[in-house]
Parts: structure tokens; sequence; C-alpha cells
């Protein structure tokens, strides 16, 4: 236990004086009993039993039962005693945590309050009692080795205070590496109750690999300290073997020698009786509770009182390393997941390849010559080259696009949630080329994001080959070279800036954040949160903000196929138009967009209609005359008229 925090425990032991001295007299008439117990039954059997004289010895047995009675009631008032004592320190942490909460807004005093003050509670408690038990066990027990054999306690003590000596010795070495031990626990849980949550945007980021090398360092570290925490608990072992049960060897191994210098063999009964039922029992709760219960109270104890302290589960000073990709718990927004295959409508029998709007127009692609407007012939130029130091993940800086390749191509693509569900794409084909801007459409649950899922890698198809810009999917070349934005838009807490270039590990010039501000429309939320170095607070934002991040975020990535899953729900009509057309211009970029608006279907230059057998492919005027659904879709939405570009 630390300085501080036992000064402070000292302090607080002062106060409560009163109570001090009422423990302490319920504790020696419950210690009364050790020092009965053992000198009963000598005068048992030497007074009693082995002198012929039943009734002695039966009542020297019931006097040994009538300590045991007063004794019981004794400890029945030492827990009041301790609840006395213990209570008011709670009462004092309870007040401490609840100002804190109130002056500093934290939204840990409520962990602190519910988890941490009990467990010092507990802990406070469990030593006050381990330490009175062995400090009046003992006395007890020494005092009736000696009245009834000086010799008896020549023998039992020297081994006694070398046990204590040797567990006083590493005990604050031993109360370090449980405290390192138990921060090294917190903060392996802590990360991965942050990297568990967002599995899924680790494995959209291609960050699997840098995950894995942090969270495995986080293992190793509490790997090494469960080790050294072991080496050093064998001391607590050492210290029980030399205090409690060498005594027992040695009483044994003198026996004789005992015997021939006037010790009694009740006397000799009743040493080994003391040691086996009061010493060693004593003197283990002793070592186990100071060595456990000591490290979690000095560890709590510190959290709560300490100015500024932290009262979230993780050690004061220390720091959970969060990956760019993955969000906090508290940080996340409400989604929707995939949709199990039995929640979804039943397909038709047939094939999911998307069939042409019309009889003559092709559903897997459409011609480069067809597109006029100065965006289409931008992209022309093709897509902009991976550089290896703004290419994520880390571990494949050297992926490109391979030349002539579609931006995404799905060929003959079959995908069930289980072996007995109905597929949710069965046959299903789709070229995108460099450049592209498709919209993705239907009515929920026909497999939209599920779509999105698989060309992200997220899921594995059950035939059929995924390909992004060339790269086979899943595969790390095919993960940098495309950026998935989720409807659940994560956004972390630091500055702006630190947000919007997770996806790049080298710096990012200013100018270029502030472009992309600009472009995405999030230039007023910069200038309110103070500048690409201003504080983000992910629960003061609201869900269109956190949007504008994520999707900025995403146009920042060198990443040149852009998936946007519903990435733009919570913006209105006009920002989303701006956002979708910032994707669709970035040159050599591709974009493919599930659409919750028709305007945002109006704006991609092909639409997919997802409707189980009947897919299908075309602009929105081929769709409007040869899809019946897409018509009481485009019917049921309620948007103004797309954008002029």
């Amino acid at each position: 236990m630390t300085a501080a925090v036992g000064g402070r425990v000292r302090r607080t032991l002062r106060v409560r004086w009163r109570v001090l001295v009422r423990l302490g007299a319920w504790s020696v008439l419950e210690a009364g009993q050790t020092f009965v117990v053992g000198l009963a039954l000598a005068r048992a059997l030497d007074s009693g039993f082995l002198a012929g004289d039943a009734r002695a010895g039966l009542l020297w047995l019931g006097a040994a039962a009538l300590a045991v009675a007063v004794g019981a009631y004794g400890t029945g008032r030492v827990y009041g005693a301790v609840a006395a004592l213990v209570e008011p320190v709670r009462d004092r942490l309870v007040t401490a945590v609840v100002g804190r909460g109130v002056r500093e807004a934290d939204a840990g005093a409520l962990s602190g309050l519910t988890q941490q003050v009990e467990i010092a509670r507990d802990a406070l408690a469990g030593l006050v009692m381990v330490s009175r038990s062995f400090l009046f066990t003992s006395a007890g027990a020494l005092i009736g080795l000696f009245s009834m054999a000086p010799l008896l306690l020549a023998v039992v003590l020297p081994p006694l205070l070398a046990g204590m000596a040797l567990f006083v010795v590493t005990l604050r070495p031993l109360a370090r590496r449980q405290e390192a031990f138990l921060a090294a626990d917190e903060a392996l849980a802590g990360e991965l109750g942050t990297v568990c949550p967002g599995l899924r945007d680790v494995t959209a980021a291609g960050a699997e690999a840098r995950v894995a090398t942090d969270t495995g360092r986080l293992i190793d570290a509490e790997l090494r300290a469960a080790g050294a925490l072991a080496r050093w608990s064998v001391t607590r072992v050492a210290a029980l073997a030399v205090g409690g049960q060498t005594p027992v060897v040695l009483l044994l191994a003198t026996a004789p020698w005992l015997l021939g210098h006037g010790v009694t063999p009740g006397a000799l009964v009743g040493a080994l009786a003391y040691v086996t039922q009061s010493l060693l029992p004593a003197l283990h709760n002793l070592v186990h509770g100071l060595g456990t219960g000591g490290a979690r109270l000095t560890v709590v104890l510190r959290r709560l009182t300490a100015p500024g302290a932290p009262a979230r589960g993780r050690p004061s000073g220390s720091r959970t390393v969060r990956h760019p990709a993955v969000p906090a718990p508290a940080e996340r927004t409400s989604g929707t997941a995939a949709v199990p295959a039995r929640h979804r409508p039943e397909p038709e029998p047939g094939n999911h390849r998307a069939a042409p709007a019309t009889a003559d127009s092709p559903a897997r692609s459409w011609p480069h010559d067809a597109r006029t407007t100065p965006r289409e012939r931008r992209r022309e130029a093709g897509p902009v080259p991976a550089q290896a130091s703004d290419r994520e993940p880390e571990g494949n800086r050297l992926a490109a696009p391979r030349p002539g390749a579609p931006a995404l191509d799905l060929d003959s693509v079959t995908f069930a949630y289980g072996p007995a569900s109905e597929p949710v794409l069965d046959g299903f084909g789709l070229t995108v080329p460099v450049g592209g801007h498709l919209a993705v459409v239907g009515p929920s649950g026909v497999g939209k994001s599920t779509l999105t899922g698989l060309v992200a890698g997220l899921l594995r198809p059950v035939h059929g080959g995924i390909r992004v810009h060339g790269h086979a999917v899943p595969g790390p070349e095919a993960a940098a070279l495309r950026v998935l934005i989720p409807q659940e838009a994560y956004v972390h807490g630091g500055t702006l800036a630190e947000n919007l270039t997770l996806f790049r590990p080298g710096p990012v010039p200013e100018a270029e954040l502030l472009a992309a501000a600009d472009v995405l429309g999030l230039t007023p939320l910069l200038r309110t949160l103070g500048g690409p170095a201003g504080r983000v607070d992910p629960a003061a934002l609201s869900a269109g903000e956190r949007q504008l991040i994520a999707l900025t975020r995403a146009y920042l990535a060198p990443a040149p196929l852009a998936l946007l899953d519903e990435a733009t729900c919570h913006l209105d009509p006009a920002a989303e138009a701006r956002a979708e057309r910032a994707f669709a211009e970035r040159p050599g970029g591709t974009l493919v967009v599930v659409a919750h608006r028709i305007s945002s279907a109006r704006r991609a230059d092909r639409i997919l209609v997802m409707d189980g057998a009947h897919t299908a492919a075309g602009t929105h005027e081929e769709l409007l005359r040869a899809s019946a659904l897409y018509r009481d879709l485009a019917g049921g939405w309620i948007a103004p008229a797309p954008l002029a570009r």
C-alpha cells in the first residue's frame, strides 16, 4: 500500500478511535477461545484422561466448548464494529465520486459509484478482518504456549517470526506486481471492449494486422505481468511453509527432547492444536488477504481519491491503445445490421444476375463513350495510383489498380446466411467501370447491405468471385483499394484532424484537410470546433455531423472505390447531394451508393434495383419504363429534384 493511501487509512482510523476500541474489545473476546481451546485440551489430557480422571477431562472439554460459543458471540459483534469502521469510509468515497462527477461531468462517475467504491469497501473490510484476526489469534496462541511450557514457545516462535519477516519483506514488490497485473488486465479488457464492437470496420478498413499487433502487444504485456506476479507469489507459499508448517515439523521432531525436559504430552498436543488450528489459518488469511486485497485497495483508492482520477476501469495514467478504425462503445451510433435470410423476402427461383432494363441494354456494364458530362470526362483519366505513404492497410502499401480492370466486378456470386437458408444472391453478376457511379435500391432486407459487405470483404460468397480493380476479394490488395462508409458513423475522441486522417498514415497538409472539408460541407463544423486541431466530443455531435466527419475521412483516403452504405441517411437532401457529388468527381474515383432517396438514385449514372430474381439495372428513365418495383419506389420517395451537375 502506498504512503499516500496508507496515510488516508491511518487518518480515518484515528478519527474512529472509539470504534477501534470497541473492535479490539470484541476481538479479545473472540480470541479468548484460541487461548482456552489449546489450554483446555492440554489439561483434559494431562489432568483428565491420561490421569484416569475422565470426569475432569470432560469438564475441560466442556470449558473449551463454552469458549467456542463465547468466541462466536464475539465474532458476531466484531462484524458490527468492522461495519461501523468501514461504512463511513465508503460514504466519504461516495461523496468524493459524486462531487467529482458533478463538477467535471465525469461519465465514469457511475462506474466508480457502483463498482469501485464497493470494491474499496470490501477490500478494506477484508484487510481489517484478516489483520485483526492474525494479531489477536497469534497473541492468544503464543500466550497459551507460554503458559503451558516456555520451551514450546521457543520452538514455535522463531519460524513464525521468520515466515512473517519473509512475507513483510516481499509485500511491497508483490503489491507492485499485483497492481501491474491489474493494470495490464484492465488495459486489455478496455482494448477488447473497443475492438469487438468495431470488428466490421476493422475488416472494412483492412486493419486486421494492425489491430492484431496492438492487441497482441497488450496480451504480451499481461502475460509478462502475470509471470512476474506468479514468480513473486511463490514467496507467499514460502512464508506459509516457514511460518505455519515448519513449527509443526519442529514440534514433532523435538517431541522426545521436549518430553524429556518437562513438557507434558497434553501440552505437546495442545501446542500442535495452537499451530494447526489457530496460527496456520490466521497466517494463511493474512498472507493472501494482504497480498491480494491490499493491492486492490491501493489501486482503487488511488483512483477514487486522487484529483482528476479516472473512474472508468483503467489505472490512473494508463492509456488504452485504440486503433483508428475501431470506435469506442460509447461513441457508436445506432444502425442496422445485415438482416438474416430467414427475415428476408423469399426470392423467386431464378438468376440474380442484373437483368437489363430493356431487351437490348446490357446490365453488366455501360459504355464509356456514353458519358458526356465534364465529371465523366475527368474520370477517363483513370484511377489515381496508390502512393506507398498513403495506402491502407499498413502491410499492403504497394497495392495498385491493375491497368484495364474494372473498378468492381462480381462474377456469378452466390451468398446465403446459412447452409439451409435461401440465397440472398444467386449467380449474381455486376461490373462497374472505373469512374462509374452506381446507385443500389430495393426494399428493406433484400440484400443491399449484403452486397456492400461482400464487396468490402466482410462477407464471403459461397460461390463466385469478386474483384476490386482486378484484385480478388477478400484480400489485402482489394482492401487497400476500397473504403466503406457504413450507416454507423464512427467518431472517436481527439482532434478533428486525427479523425479525418485515420486512413492516411503519413502527415496530411492542412490545406488538403481544409479543401476536403469545403468540398464535403464540413467547413461550418470545422470552424465551430476551432479548426483541424479542435477537440472532438463524439457524444456532443449530431448524427449528421458524425456522418460528415466519416465521409470526409473516406474522401481523404487514397482508396479509389468508395462504398456508401446509407452513409448520408442523417443529412438533408442538399448536403447528401453535395457529398455524393464530391465522391463522384474524385479523379479516378468510383462510387457505389446504397440509396435511400430517389434524388440519390437519379444522380447516378446507373441504378441497380435489387428485387430477388427480378434484379434490374439501367438509368432512371429506363427503369421507370421497365421495372414496376422501381416505379413503386420512385413514387413512394418524397424528395426534391436532383441538383444540376
